[in-house]
């Protein structure tokens, strides 16, 4: 699986064909907020909720809208432009999850949905995780996301997001809660610090 530097670097145009891309999907009338509506559902009111690797603001601007104090983290800079402009009440900041996160710490609730660490380096995943865990509150949920093939094996995703201090308490194959099965196309993990 390439990377997102690589996959942009590559296609200078890739960015905006994938803000382009949820702007068409919506367009049609499929909903793009699940994900959104699922960490709505497990906030406290007015909770500090960090959406990392959150592109052009689909997620955060949401849950935003919603009354929630967030934070949006991307390498992106052109997704983060979108999200400054569709969403100015939230926060949105160009940032490496691989490097040290510049935020407050302190999220009760926390976000990486849209395959967002298979586009990391293998050897950026763990460190990823690591910076979640450190900017996360004690007691806090963190929700990641992503599919099966993509070189990032659930078993290894799980083992690093342990050795990062993450307590692994759910497991689900889509975002609308379905039971984890063998063989799943797709996981959502809730991890807890």
């Amino acid at each position: 699986m390439p990377t997102w530097k690589e996959i942009t670097t590559r296609n200078p145009d890739h960015s905006q064909n994938y803000a382009d891309r949820w702007d068409r999907i919506a367009a049609e009338g499929n909903d793009i907020y699940g994900e959104a509506r699922l960490v709505d559902a497990i906030a406290p009111r007015h909770a500090r909720i960090l959406d990392a690797g959150c592109g052009q603001g689909r997620i955060g601007g949401y849950l935003a809208e919603r009354g929630h104090d967030v934070v949006g983290v991307d390498l992106d800079p052109l997704l983060i432009d979108i999200a400054r402009h569709r969403y100015p009440e939230a926060s949105w900041k160009v940032a490496d999850l691989a490097e040290r996160i510049d935020v407050e710490p302190g999220f009760q609730v926390g976000v990486c949905a849209g395959n967002v660490l298979t586009f990391l380096a293998p050897a950026e995943r763990p460190l990823a995780l690591k910076h979640l865990y450190e900017v996360m509150a004690p007691g806090s949920r963190l929700l990641v996301g992503f599919g099966a093939g993509r070189g990032y094996p659930f078993p290894a995703f799980l083992e690093h997001a342990e050795a990062a201090g993450f307590e692994v308490s759910q497991q689900f194959s889509s975002w609308d809660l379905e039971p984890m099965k063998p063989n799943a196309g797709f996981l959502v993990a809730e991890l807890r610090k």
